[in-house]
């Protein structure tokens, strides 16, 4: 009996684990510049993610060591990994083909700092989850945005360009300081003092679940009328579902 509550307490780590695995292969991808890969395994990295807490909360196996290894597997799955998928597209706009060796020698400052802009993102999520672990007033909701909405951003890109045809997300992802911005929008709002609700459901009541039904509603719709666009849209619903669940409906 005691050794199979031992290993029952090993499962969510298990599964953390799985979730940097995927996170590890999602960075070699992007840097390879096979991105559309890399999409799918932080997208895997998400589903991961998901049941660890899932698997933790079902089988009460909570542990101090299962927080904190959470926090460093989100670090690669949803910092660095979409860093390097940021870094690819910079790369290809600043070398005109991401396929090309990264030579520090054969450039020039203003083409590096270009491209190393990309780590902002791991810099900031990094920022994002320490401030997590010591905030206290994130136990049922979030300040600022998770780190696993925003690599959730960054991964829908290459899907769209891929399965979609939108030529005007292509010239903007062909434009540097156009990826730039959206890296430092992006980084700002990690750490923004914004509270944004929680997915996570402790029942299916309307009253307690509306924000949440309301935000996946309004998905189902826009992907009808957006189809594939809409992937990188839900970031940006959600932030704006939480200012509305702040500003209207707690009023």
């Amino acid at each position: 009996m005691s050794q199979a509550k031992g290993i029952i307490k090993h499962v969510p780590n298990t599964i953390t684990c799985l979730n940097l695995f995927s996170g590890c292969t999602a960075s070699l991808m992007a840097f390879e510049g096979h991105l559309v890969a890399a999409a799918f395994l932080i997208l895997l990295a998400a589903v991961f993610d998901f049941f660890d807490g899932l698997a933790a909360r079902a089988l009460k196996a909570y542990s101090p060591m299962g927080k904190e290894l959470d926090s460093l597997a989100d670090m690669v799955s949803f910092g660095f990994a979409p860093g390097m998928i940021a870094f690819s597209y910079l790369k290809a706009s600043v070398l005109g083909d991401a396929s090309l060796a990264f030579n520090p020698a054969e450039l020039s400052f203003s083409q590096m700092a270009i491209m190393l802009s990309a780590f902002i993102i791991p810099i900031f999520s990094a920022l994002r989850l320490a401030k997590f672990n010591i905030d206290t007033r994130q136990t049922a909701s979030f300040i600022g945005v998770p780190t696993p909405a925003n690599a959730m951003f960054w991964a829908s890109l290459p899907l769209v360009l891929f399965y979609g045809n939108y030529p005007i997300i292509e010239s903007w992802l062909s434009n540097p300081y156009v990826i730039i911005a959206a890296i430092i929008i992006c980084s700002y709002l990690l750490v923004a003092e914004i509270p944004m609700f929680a997915l996570k459901v402790k029942s299916l009541s309307w009253k307690e679940n509306q924000i949440r039904y309301l935000f996946l509603l309004s998905l189902f719709i826009l992907a009808i009328l957006l189809q594939w666009l809409v992937i990188p849209m839900i970031l940006f619903v959600y932030i704006l579902f939480s200012l509305i669940d702040n500003w209207i409906i707690r009023k």
